[in-house]
Parts: C-alpha cells; sequence; structure tokens
C-alpha cells in the first residue's frame, strides 16, 4: 500500500501545479500591444519620462500619447468616439462631467498643483514683478500676456478663476475685468503648454501656467498666495466664491466651472481597445516608487495613496490597482 501510496501522491502533486500555472488568478500575462493615452498638456513631460520606463519594463507595449486641454481630450472620447485606453485630466471634474457613466466608471485622483504666473529675463518688468505688484504689472499698457482656453483646458477657466479671487483678496473692485481688457482674444491659447513657447521666444511676457510647468521648463515664476492659487484644498470655500462659464458638451450648452483646489483624474476607458495595458500602466503610476515618484521629483505633489470618493468605485477598480487607492472624499 505504501508502495502505491508514493506515486499517487506524485501525481496528485503535479495535477496541483498544473492547475495552478493555468489559472486565471495565478500570474498575470504580459501585457503587450499599443496602449492609447489621452492626457493633460500639463502632464507632457513627467507622462513622457512614465512611457520610457514602463516601455522598458513592459517591451511588447508601444505607448501612443496626445495629449491637449483635458475638456478637449476628454471631448474627443465622447463627442468624436476616438479609441482610447486611459484619460488622464488636469481637473477630475471633467472625467465626472464628460466621461462617466457613459465611458468610464471610475475616477482616480493622483496629483494636485496650483497656478502660478510666469515670465522670462525678457519679459517687460521683469526685474519689478513680485508677489505684491504682478497685478499692476499685468495691467500696464503694453504688457502681454495670456491665457490658455477655458473652454478646452482646465487651466484656462482656473486662471481666470486666480484673477477672479486676487480681486476679492487684494480688495481691488473692477480688478478683474481692468485685467482682461488688457488681454486680447488673440493671447488665448488652446493649452497652457503653448504659452511656454510664446515666453521663451520673447512673444509673450506673462502667462499663467501651472506649477509642475514652471518648473519642468525652467521658467520663472511668481507664486501666489494660497488664498488664490488653488493649490490648497483647505481653501477651497473661498476658491469656490470665483466661477466661470464655459460650453457644454452639446453646441449651444453651457457649463458653469466652480472654483476648487487643482486635483488630477485618470480613468480607464470602458471600451479600452488594451484593457490589460491600461490597467498595468494605471499600477505603475499610482506605485510611489514609480509614476507618483516622477511627478514629485518634476515639481508636482502626488496623492500618496491616491484617492477614489466611495467605497463601490474602489471595488469596481482591478484588484492590482485597489492597493493603491484610499476612500476619501
Amino acid at each position: 500500500m505504501a508502495r502505491f501510496d508514493r506515486p499517487l501522491k506524485r501525481v496528485l502533486v503535479l495535477v496541483f501545479l498544473a492547475a495552478v500555472a493555468f489559472s486565471p488568478f495565478s500570474v498575470r500575462a504580459e501585457p503587450q500591444g499599443k496602449l492609447i493615452i489621452f492626457h493633460a498638456g500639463s502632464l507632457t513631460v513627467p507622462f513622457a519620462r512614465m512611457e520610457k520606463i514602463f516601455e522598458a519594463k513592459y517591451p511588447k507595449v508601444d505607448v501612443l500619447r496626445e495629449a491637449g486641454g483635458s475638456t478637449k481630450m476628454a471631448r474627443m472620447v465622447s463627442e468624436l468616439h476616438k479609441p482610447a485606453d486611459v484619460m488622464a485630466s488636469a481637473d477630475f471634474a471633467v472625467i465626472d462631467k464628460t466621461l462617466i457613466p457613459e465611458h468610464a466608471q471610475c475616477n482616480i485622483r493622483f496629483a494636485t498643483n496650483q497656478l502660478v504666473l510666469c515670465y522670462t529675463d525678457t519679459s517687460r518688468f521683469a526685474n519689478e514683478v513680485n508677489a505684491d505688484n504682478w497685478y499692476e504689472i499685468l495691467g500696464r499698457k503694453g504688457v502681454i500676456w495670456g491665457h490658455s482656453d477655458p473652454n478646452l483646458d482646465p487651466c484656462g477657466y482656473r486662471s481666470l478663476m486666480v484673477l477672479q479671487l486676487a480681486e476679492r483678496y487684494y480688495h481691488r473692485p473692477v480688478l478683474y475685468d481692468r485685467l482682461m481688457a488688457n488681454r486680447p482674444k488673440k493671447n488665448v491659447r488652446p493649452k497652457s503648454v503653448e504659452l511656454v513657447s510664446l515666453l521663451q521666444t520673447g512673444n509673450m511676457d506673462y502667462a499663467w501656467e501651472y506649477l509642475s510647468v514652471a518648473v519642468q521648463h525652467g521658467l520663472k515664476y511668481i507664486k501666489l498666495p494660497d488664498e488664490i492659487n488653488l493649490g490648497n484644498y483647505k481653501y477651497d470655500d473661498f476658491y469656490k466664491q470665483a466661477s466661470v462659464k464655459v460650453t457644454g458638451k452639446k453646441p449651444g450648452t453651457w457649463i458653469t466651472r466652480t472654483g476648487k483646489s487643482c486635483t488630477y483624474g485618470i480613468t480607464i476607458m470602458k471600451d479600452a481597445p488594451n484593457p490589460e495595458a491600461a490597467a498595468a500602466f494605471l499600477e505603475f503610476l499610482m506605485d510611489p516608487n514609480d509614476g507618483l515618484k516622477v511627478l514629485k521629483e518634476m515639481g508636482q505633489p502626488p496623492f500618496i495613496p491616491c484617492r477614489v470618493p466611495t467605497a463601490e468605485m474602489k471595488a469596481r477598480l482591478p484588484s492590482s490597482l485597489q492597493e493603491f487607492v484610499e476612500v476619501r472624499d
């Protein structure tokens, strides 16, 4: 009997090992193929670095990125039905309002930012401008300043919110109207990163950008008080006094954006052509030793761990992502 048990045990062990090897819950298959990512223009530099690291880690994946204003990128999915695996927005609310629930079912908040006023050594009054007089400089005749399109890019409507909040914070009536009168429409560009080249070539004196963009491009910048820079959630009650009307999902409709702290969001599309690679990228992005480390090094504070608003949303995420997320409103 003992002679029979030994070979039988050997067979059972082999059967068990084979079952584990072919189990769908065992080692995940290596992602491969094209991975299409739409993302905010302000994420261009960190995502370029992430792309290289991610592709080195997963050599069978070819990351294809397209950057632009977050609202525009979301509409490319919702209105133009462009195929995409991942969408990363400079304002997580864009995902909520444009993509959920028809095109996506989760919205992970992964980083924050703040608005700064950028300039260069060649900017008019570069030797005078500071945190106390910047709004006076922008109002001077001949000073060329601009911002991105509020209808296409969150940085655009956030720039206008900063000016509205400055009017209240500095107790300067009609400051907003006076500054806008000194900013022709030609100084409004589709996305905030386009303004960087205008600054660097001397074709613009000042431009509103995210702090991370200023750091990544080596621009000089004026850092504003937390009460108006949209970078501190503790001042959300003050921020909500600012609002900007932007175009809605359908032609002729409008949405009012209300001021709140800058929070970036990311999601996987419901009909993602490559969901396996998309999940692998989000896992990479949300790892404090990988993607979040890149963001931190590039001047953009990440959330560690990343955040979702409800336990139900967390439960809808792939299991590989849940360990990197906490439920926090």
